[in-house]
């Protein structure tokens, strides 16, 4: 490499250290759909595969560049609605992430938000060649530290299942108590007890029966409840 080469290398290399970080959105959406395997609901979310350099062809969050006219969470639900073309009731911040080395061309901090969504709304959003939805617990490698980011919200979500009101986010406005039960289950990735936890749910607050039935099973139809949101720290401690 002859001498003015080097030269201005070494002034590009000078000119990426002084610019500041570019910022931009991410969004970790998770939702219940149902096993290919077992059919029993498990913890998805949606991926979208890169079509330019850096990481191009790999699957990444939905996400893009922070805009001069939008709030942080403005710039999440533009995000979500564009690529997968949801909009989330639960949409909340969950951390800045900005090591040194996230992006090979330029340094780049991601202001990353979580949501939960509905089955019956999952159900709807748009998947096409590059928007797919992934099993949360099975996700090859990711673009940027994108693996990271969905081990941190998957860790935020599990420490939150304490707390009454995170699970009835990915429900509908009615539910059985078996349907309570499966989002623990497929959160946490264990078996619960049935009857022990039937009988602390049944206790807890914050829920309420209606006069309605789920309909259209083999055995007796079970009651469906709704969550009043009278409390947020009564949920039930899930034993096996």
């Amino acid at each position: 490499m002859t001498e003015s080469r080097l030269y201005a290398s070494a002034a590009n290399v000078s000119e990426r250290l002084v610019q500041p970080p570019a910022l931009a959105i991410s969004t970790v959406i998770f939702a219940l759909r149902p096993s290919a395997t077992s059919g029993r609901p498990t913890l998805w979310l949606p991926l979208v595969r890169r079509i330019r350099e850096p990481f191009k062809d790999l699957w990444a969050l939905p996400g893009g560049p922070l805009t001069q006219a939008e709030s942080l969470q403005d710039a999440a639900a533009r995000n979500l609605a564009e690529t997968t073309g949801l909009a989330p009731n639960y949409l909340e911040q969950l951390y800045a992430f900005g090591g040194l080395h996230r992006s090979p061309s330029q340094r780049v901090v991601s202001i990353v938000y979580w949501a939960l969504v509905e089955a019956t709304q999952a159900e709807l959003a748009r998947e096409s060649e590059n928007v797919r939805w992934c099993r949360a617990d099975g996700l090859q490698t990711l673009a940027f530290d994108h693996n990271e980011i969905v081990d941190y919200a998957l860790w935020r979500l599990r420490n939150k299942m304490a707390y009454g009101s995170i699970a009835y986010h990915l429900l509908g406005e009615t539910f059985t108590l078996a349907q309570v039960r499966e989002v623990y289950e497929a959160v946490l990735d264990r078996t619960i007890d049935p009857a022990n936890f039937r009988r602390q749910l049944k206790q807890a607050a914050s829920i309420e029966p209606t006069d309605q039935y789920l309909q259209g099973g083999k055995h007796r139809p079970p009651r469906l409840y709704r969550y009043t949101g009278r409390t947020d720290h009564d949920a039930p401690e899930p034993t096996d």
